[in-house]
């Protein structure tokens, strides 16, 4: 279970572990620069436990998430308002029609008047699985940016576990996301396409590594050139307490809350029912599952409370015999790297061109 805030200091631990009352506000590891994006909304404080937990009824916990959607988008808004127009690039919406029947659309970002074929970013949109949209301010500016460094970046609208694009537990999501790579990978002369990696941060890096593991599986790895994962939000058992994933405690209520992973886990995956399956939680995977994959970036962030999990993921690639490189961004909380670009614009640079150049190092 989460762990509880008390008085008692164990000298010398980081974070949480050597005094619950720490928050994001106070921790001495962090970058200045994130309390000072943060702290307009709140969320430089401990992050409080939510009014609902996995026991709780699905009406219930798809009004949390809804409410979860409204103020993490209304955020997103204010930290891209006032930033300068991204040069140099063009967006189409393309509508395909999934396996299902239904329609997903997907936005294609591309340098203006390039001809010749460029790598490709099939980008999947963080949000637990469960909230916000692949359209919104954020993910549009992330698109934006990297499609400037010179790729063709795919972002796809899937089907998430609640909110405006809801309800639709796993595996609706990750099968929108196999459609749209498979549709896309067969139209990569029409696309002006080389090759494709794909990516995504938070729940999207969690389907960027399912889709991989699902590729291999049903026989389209060839499609997949490389994998870009940061903050992969793959555990899935936030709710239980885990010796192996420290940071779990240590960085409880740094911008986010275990208790609240563990509710959206179960609007994901409701039951549990398919808690030992690695297209569903990653860090599930076997060496099975791991070897022959493409090689993988994995990126985590010091003050997350999921940094360990994605470690842990790193470590078992390598043990696969999966070439894989990880990044550790240090004072940064969940996902900084992608939203401060006002006031961390060096970061977000720098994540942005380590995307590209992993990209081109594909070709």
């Amino acid at each position: 279970m989460t762990t509880s805030p008390t008085t008692q200091i164990r000298d010398g631990a980081p974070g949480r572990l050597g005094d619950p009352a720490r928050s994001l506000a106070t921790d001495p590891r962090v970058d200045p620069r994130v309390v000072a994006a943060l702290a307009p909304f709140g969320a430089a404080e401990p992050a409080s436990p939510p009014p609902v937990g996995p026991s709780s009824s699905r009406a219930e916990l798809l009004e949390f998430a809804e409410g979860m959607e409204s103020g993490t988008e209304a955020m997103f808004d204010a930290l891209m308002t006032g930033l300068p127009e991204v040069e140099g690039v063009e967006t189409e919406t393309l509508t395909i029609t999934a396996t299902a029947g239904h329609t997903i659309e997907l936005y294609v970002t591309r340098p203006v008047g390039v001809s010749h074929p460029l790598p490709c970013v099939f980008h999947l949109h963080g949000g637990g699985m469960v909230i916000a949209s692949a359209a919104n301010s954020a993910h549009d500016r992330w698109r934006r940016e990297l499609a400037a460094t010179g790729l063709v970046v795919v972002g796809v609208e899937f089907r998430n576990g609640a909110g405006r694009l809801g309800p639709h537990p796993f595996p609706a999501g990750l099968d929108d996301c196999a459609d749209g790579l498979r549709w896309v990978a067969s139209r990569t002369a029409e696309l002006g396409i080389s090759h494709i990696v794909v990516a995504g941060e938070s729940g999207g890096a969690n389907l960027a590594l399912a889709l991989t593991i699902r590729a291999k599986r049903e026989g389209f790895l060839a499609e997949i050139s490389g994998v870009h994962a940061q903050c992969p939000h793959i555990h899935g058992k936030w709710g239980e307490d885990s010796p192996a994933l420290p940071s779990l405690v240590e960085n409880d209520g740094y911008f986010m809350n275990r208790a609240a992973l563990a509710a959206l886990a179960e609007v994901y995956d409701p039951g549990f029912a398919n808690a030992d399956d690695a297209t569903c939680w990653p860090a599930r995977a076997t060496a099975e599952d791991l070897a022959g994959l493409p090689p993988h970036v994995i990126s985590v962030n010091e003050l997350d409370p999921l940094r360990d999990e994605g470690i842990a993921y790193h470590r078992a690639l390598l043990a696969a015999g999966v070439q894989s490189r990880a990044w550790l961004n240090l004072g940064l909380c969940h996902t900084g790297e992608t939203l401060f670009r006002a006031t961390m614009p060096d970061v977000y640079a720098a994540t942005i061109a380590g995307i590209s150049r992993f990209a081109y190092l594909l070709r």
